[in-house]
């Protein structure tokens, strides 16, 4: 990931722009990252760590008196049971697509200058980051109410998918996948508090 604003905006792939597109190659790590940008928005999936300097470089403004940053980071339980890992999976084109509108809409509600999103696909180990959604505003009452808006939003309705890796089930490790949203341990949806 680059380190500077300039080249955050012109990194990765255009998903639109994919050169591969058949079932086979389409999660392939090295077709990321899959990113869609403009001056204020910069949306991205990949299967690298999380470059979070980068993105609170992207989102700072001269104009913004607050900068929100959250990092949504893989635990090492659920619902009582350990965890040793998490496995993303995504369907791209539509996940990007879906990420952009859900930016869109929030920075336009909440007046946010600029907004990142960024989650991570493949495997994911404990204490490691998924997602950053980074934000900012003239303003930190709507730069929280944003931030907190776009996560809750990208884990309704953006098309990635997570596999939770338990580690108490013997040799063999048992995985589960669930939407990638918080859930309880029967897949109840948890309404955020």
């Amino acid at each position: 990931m680059p380190t500077d604003t300039s080249a955050l905006l012109t990194h990765g792939t255009n998903a639109a722009a994919s050169p591969k597109n058949t079932a086979t190659s389409v999660l392939d790590p090295s077709n990321f990252p899959q990113t869609l940008s403009s001056e204020t928005i910069y949306i991205s999936l990949v299967y690298d760590p999380l470059d979070i300097p980068a993105y609170l470089r992207f989102t700072r403004s001269p104009t913004a008196g607050a900068n929100v940053l959250f990092l949504g980071t893989t635990r090492n339980n659920f619902d009582h049971r350990p965890v040793s890992r998490l496995s993303y999976s995504a369907y791209p084109s539509l996940a990007l697509k879906s990420l952009r509108g859900i930016a869109e809409d929030v920075q336009k509600k909440h007046g946010l200058e600029k907004v990142v999103i960024v989650h991570r696909l493949g495997e994911v180990k404990v204490e490691e980051e998924s997602i950053a959604v980074s934000v900012s505003s003239g303003h930190r009452a709507s730069g929280w109410k944003g931030a907190e808006e776009i996560l809750e939003r990208v884990k309704a309705r953006a098309e990635i998918w997570k596999r939770e890796w338990f580690a108490d089930t013997g040799e063999v490790e048992e995985g589960v996948w669930r939407a990638n949203r918080d859930t309880d341990g029967h897949g109840n949806i948890l309404k955020p508090q």
